[in-house]
């Protein structure tokens, strides 16, 4: 996801770079914001799905504090080694979807400079 996610956002800001003449912000709006609604979906998953992880390390070290054994410390170690990849992919996915709303503005601005200069 995260490839992709970089990708697509590549895609985008090559394509405001360099737009063609009669490139139709619309059009490209509309796309994009499919785009987005597919990446904020995942993004609420994981967001949901990181909370969840990151309450039962939070158990784990609490019961760990409370009744140490080394299965919990040991569960902790791995809690702990892979709740930090899963939160470093979800800023990867809350960056890319707030970057991608300001790739829509800035087609939101162009659109209305476009209408401004009666280019329709």
């Amino acid at each position: 996801m995260r490839k992709k996610i970089r990708r697509y956002i590549r895609q985008i800001d090559e394509r405001l770079e360099n737009p063609p003449e009669d490139m139709d912000y619309e059009e490209e709006q509309r796309k994009h914001l499919i785009q987005i609604s597919f990446f904020m979906h995942e993004r609420i998953v994981h967001e949901i799905v990181m909370a969840l992880f990151a309450l039962v390390t939070v158990l784990d070290f609490l019961c760990l504090v409370l009744y140490p054994q080394l299965l919990l410390a040991a569960l902790l170690v791995v809690l702990m080694i892979l709740l930090v990849p899963y939160v470093l992919h979800y800023y990867t996915l809350e960056n890319g979807v707030q970057y991608m709303y300001e790739q829509y503005d800035e087609m939101e601005r162009r659109k209305q400079t476009k209408k401004g200069n009666g280019e329709e």
